[in-house]
């Protein structure tokens, strides 16, 4: 299986996208809105994280463009911006996964 290589002006673009990927905070946001758009309020509901801190986190994933937003009267309403971006999520936490069952049969020596 051959692997296509990056063209040099490629690799900050991804630099950027994986440093946007790799807070629990903004992962946790992406996970609250695989199930549809959110104000900021519902985002502070579902994930406990203060005010300040969800919209610090969603302008950082907006910079990044893994989340889009519109206005819905008074309120901003976030949503992913690419639903693919989730494959790499379920692809990583797949294999995670795996491998923490793997770790627990061989603590277990089963």
């Amino acid at each position: 299986m051959g692997t296509k290589a990056m063209r040099p002006e490629l690799l900050g673009l991804v630099a950027d996208r994986f440093k946007a990927l790799s807070d629990r905070a903004r992962l946790s946001l992406l996970q609250e809105l695989r199930g549809g758009a959110c104000t900021v309020n519902e985002l502070v509901e579902a994930t406990g994280l203060g005010q300040a801190n969800v919209s610090r986190h969603l302008a950082i994933l907006f910079t990044n463009g893994l989340v889009s937003r519109e206005r819905d009267g008074v309120f901003v309403r976030y949503e992913l911006a690419d639903a693919d971006v989730l494959k790499l999520c379920d692809l990583i936490c797949g294999r995670l996964e795996s491998e923490l069952v793997e770790r627990r049969k061989l603590i277990s020596g089963r």
